[in-house]
């Protein structure tokens, strides 16, 4: 018995001591440890990065509402909405895809709708003097797959949350702004657009029928006018904040309006305007230039709404080219000189040439502030989006 023991003992020492085979052993042990830990390592990058795209995402749809809410009189529900929808598409485009779920490179309406169930949202309204502010939160998870290695550890997924919040106010916190519209009424405003109405056509003998008609290109803008006006009236019903004049230019300058309260003036001054003559913008812009940059524009704001620095902007539009290259030079100068003075210049190119486009380009303050348009419908549209550009600006984010 004792012999046995002894024997058993001696072979269980020789099998310790003898270290063919073990590094098998331990690499086959240690295999799994060590793939989990490079998997760890990525996914703990990958973390890092989506933390990064979400809350910024968040932060993006916590403006988004409350600009909306201040700027353009959404419901506290439309507000909700628009920052869950916001944060779900900013998700989706750059989250989201780089882990395959939107592979294919378009965003389904399915996955939005998941993104949205995982984002909540609350907007907190409290009345300030003649007005609101507004307190937007919102928060929001995304579980982001973990590779292969990882899961070797059983993490298939880990969640990640974020949270932001905005606010913004309406009415005591306005900010005021001056507007001057410069205006192509060249002969060639006159031409045809291809948009078309339902109009009446005079008989020959006498008479008249129903008939389809184009809008010539004035018509066009004084339609696309009467829009941007009826979006700085809504924005400014008592005319306390928004200040306008115009100016139209053929081969010489019009006589301009005067920096009045409201729209009224200008309008009125649209919609008597003819289409004849050549094209030199030059002195327009000039004279634009000059009168929203003068110090009495300032001191107009600070005593009606307290303001001596209102936001200021110059809306530049041509159909053609400028009859001469000098003309071009002149205005090229003029808009250096406004955006020096922190002017913003929006330009409308409607139907314009190359040289023409070209002027208008250079001329804005940027190409997010240039706008391209073929027919009436964009004409609209171009003016429509300067006005609603212009009075987000009427709204101060506090956050």
């Amino acid at each position: 018995m004792m012999i046995g023991i002894s024997r058993s003992l001696s072979i269980c020492r020789r099998f310790w001591k003898n270290r063919s085979g073990n590094f098998g052993i331990m690499t086959a042990l240690l295999l799994p440890v060590s793939l989990a830990t490079v998997g760890v390592a990525m996914d703990m990058t990958k973390l890092i990065e989506v933390k990064t795209s979400l809350q910024d995402a968040a932060d993006s749809a916590a403006l988004a509402a409350a600009s909306a809410l201040s700027g353009k009189g959404l419901t506290n529900d439309q507000a909700i909405k628009l920052a869950r929808e916001f944060m779900a598409a900013q998700i989706a485009n750059s989250v989201a895809a780089q882990d395959g779920v939107a592979g294919d490179g378009t965003v389904s309406q399915e996955l939005l709708d998941k993104l949205a169930e995982a984002t909540l949202a609350s907007v907190e309204r409290t009345p300030n003097g003649s007005g609101n502010i507004f307190d937007v939160t919102v928060s929001g998870y995304y579980d982001v797959p973990m590779t292969a290695f990882t899961r070797l550890l059983g993490y298939e997924t880990v969640r990640l949350n974020v949270s932001s919040s905005s606010q913004s106010a309406t009415s005591d916190t306005k900010n005021p702004l001056s507007m001057h519209l410069v205006l192509d009424r060249s002969g060639s405003m006159a031409w045809n657009t291809t948009n078309t109405y339902q109009g009446t056509c005079k008989k020959k003998y006498g008479g008249s029928y129903p008939c389809t008609k184009y809008y010539t290109k004035i018509e066009a803008l004084k339609i696309a006018v009467a829009d941007l006006t009826n979006q700085l009236e809504t924005a400014d019903p008592d005319h306390a904040y928004v200040r306008t004049a115009a100016v139209s230019y053929n081969s010489s300058m019009q006589t301009p309006t005067k920096f009045a309260w409201g729209t009224a003036a200008v309008m009125t001054y649209v919609n008597n305007l003819p289409a004849d003559g050549g094209t030199d913008s030059a002195k327009a812009m000039q004279t634009a230039y000059e009168a929203i940059a003068a110090t009495s524009e300032n001191k107009a704001h600070e005593a009606k709404n307290g303001e001596s620095n209102p936001s200021k902007f110059i809306v530049f539009m041509t159909d053609g080219d400028n009859n001469y290259t000098s003309a071009d030079t002149k205005t090229k100068a003029t808009c250096d000189a406004a955006k020096l003075k922190g002017i913003e210049i929006y330009t409308i190119a409607f139907m314009a040439p190359s040289r023409g486009q070209s002027l208008l380009k250079y001329c804005a303050t940027d190409l997010s502030h240039y706008f391209d348009a073929n027919d009436a419908a964009e004409l609209v549209a171009a003016f429509k989006e300067i006005g609603e550009k212009a009075t987000e600006t009427m709204t101060r984010l506090t956050n």
